[in-house]
């Protein structure tokens, strides 16, 4: 007889459902300021210059503003994201390849 086992572990934490905080799509992005910050990576600005040409498209009255901590091998310096936290509802993060 073969027995099969299930090689997957147990979650060891509770599953916590993600529910949007902040509704980006009410009244086509008027009032909301997205941030996007590019880690550095080679394309990464490329990718989220895309994405914010994307989210003006689809919501014409949004903000988009970008940021590039210009080295993906450090954390992005607290005063880049206070100036973020400050500016933006909404923050996107993003890296290239």
């Amino acid at each position: 007889m073969i027995t099969f086992h299930d090689p997957r572990g147990e979650v060891g934490t509770e599953v916590e459902p993600y529910t949007l905080s902040f509704d980006v799509a009410a009244n086509a992005g008027a009032g909301v300021t997205v941030g996007l910050l590019a880690n550095g990576f080679p394309d990464s600005e490329n990718f989220l210059n895309a994405v914010g040409d994307a989210l003006r498209k689809r919501l014409p009255e949004v903000n988009v503003l970008s940021w590039n901590k210009g080295n993906a091998s450090i954390p992005a310096p607290d005063e880049m994201l206070t100036d973020i936290q400050k500016q933006c509802q909404v923050g996107i993060a993003a890296y290239g390849h």
